[in-house]
């Protein structure tokens, strides 16, 4: 490879980091906002109208842009698939947060690049070095750890709470998703390709939450949630998406989900702002073990 290939390559896995940095504080807004208002609203009915709006953000973007080609819409199965498993984890990201605090909740989060890496081994045949490897476990240590708020005997006991438990399964949806982007994309413009999976997610959750967004009183919700609806449509749904969709095709799974270990950090920066309690020093220590992670998993 000549030296100005390498150069570019590099360029865009810098682009793809890039992307993934402003992921995770981003994403943590999710987790911060969603646990103060996750009781007043039906986690299906708040994402259906979430994606709606999101879906039609960037589908404004891409007006100006040419729209969406004949060749985009090929194989629409794609986007329902991966629509489908994005609607799974943030329904259960919301559920999860009406029990779980944001900070043991997002630490549940960062246990997808370790799922991610099972997925792109299995999808894409990535493969893994010993010392991501160790990163991938260093980084589960610290999940674990936070999860069970630093108490052994619950670890050794294998006490999880409900919302953890409930938000697990949508974070294995969510892990899947990351090496099913490389794999199902077909050359389509990361903002089309966005644009595909955010309407089918919509599809998706107005047939899932059809009976719940009937059932909301709308008028009656605290500004809050408006607030939080419009942040997560805005900043959570449509630019995460693209974000998420931009490293995959420029970073292997497993580094693009190694992002997530910086997500309890922002989480705590959330909190703080927002006036929330600070967790224990004890369980503070998990998330230092997640940010080591980190460290191990993005080194040249």
């Amino acid at each position: 490879m000549s030296a100005a290939g390498t150069g570019s390559d590099a360029s865009e896995a810098t682009r793809g980091h890039l992307a993934m940095l402003a992921f995770s504080a981003l994403i943590a807004g999710s987790f911060s906002l969603g646990g103060q208002i996750a009781g007043e609203i039906d986690p299906a009915a708040l994402n259906a109208v979430r994606f709606v709006l999101a879906a039609a953000v960037v589908y404004g973007v891409l007006r100006g842009r040419g729209g969406v080609s004949r060749a985009a819409l090929v194989a629409p199965w794609r986007y329902l698939l991966l629509g489908g498993l994005f609607a799974i984890y943030f329904v259960t990201m919301f559920e999860g947060l009406k029990t779980a605090p944001p900070v043991s909740a997002s630490a549940v989060f960062t246990l997808t690049p370790v799922m991610s890496a099972a997925f792109g081994w299995f999808l894409l045949r990535q493969g893994m070095t010993p010392r991501i490897a160790l990163g991938l476990a260093l980084g589960a240590a610290g999940a674990v750890w936070v999860i069970f708020r630093a108490d052994v005997s619950a670890i050794l006991a294998f006490e999880i709470g409900t919302g953890e438990a409930i938000f697990f399964w949508g974070c294995v949806a969510h892990a899947a998703y990351t090496p099913l982007v490389r794999l199902l994309n077909r050359g389509e413009p990361v903002l089309v390709f966005t644009f595909l999976t955010l309407s089918a997610c919509a599809l998706v959750l107005l047939v899932w939450g059809g009976g719940a967004i009937l059932a909301t009183d709308w008028a009656g919700l605290r500004p809050l949630v408006w607030v939080t609806l419009l942040y997560i449509a805005l900043i959570a749904s449509s630019t995460t998406g693209f974000l998420v969709q931009f490293a995959s095709m420029r970073l292997p799974s497993s580094k693009v989900m190694a992002y997530t270990y910086l997500t309890p950090s922002w989480v705590l920066i959330w909190e703080l702002a927002l006036g929330q309690p600070v967790p224990p020093a004890m369980v503070l220590l998990g998330v230092g073990l997640s940010v080591s992670a980190l460290a191990l998993l993005l080194r040249a």
